[in-house]
């Protein structure tokens, strides 16, 4: 299940639930650019997310993606414990802005 593509990978309930391995989810850290269109964006909603959690979330996806896999894609990365938390931080914003053209959201914390 390897990132080949920019799109989002279909991501079964027991890797979301125990998302041990998600190297193949993940762009290398040295593949993901230094920038980006909405970079500043999608790495606050990371943080947001990791720090504090998030309600309401609401996604505008780019055409082709679906939100569900590319949510849930998102997701199982976000909730392992296996990649350093910097990788972490930049593949999910990298493909967050891949993916979606805006997101709403109400954070937590």
């Amino acid at each position: 299940m390897a990132v080949s593509s920019p799109l989002p990978q279909k991501v079964d309930d027991l890797t979301l639930v125990f998302p041990a391995d998600v190297r193949t989810l993940m762009p290398k850290h040295k593949d993901i650019p230094d920038a980006y269109p909405g970079m500043a964006k999608w790495i606050k909603f990371q943080q947001d997310w990791f720090y504090g959690g998030l309600e309401d979330v609401k996604f505008t996806p780019k055409e082709g993606i679906n939100p569900k896999d590319a949510w849930r894609h998102l997701k199982a990365i976000q909730g392992s414990f296996q990649p350093k938390h910097e990788h972490k931080e930049a593949a999910i914003a990298y493909l967050a802005s891949l993916w979606f053209e805006d997101v709403k959201y109400t954070c937590k914390r």
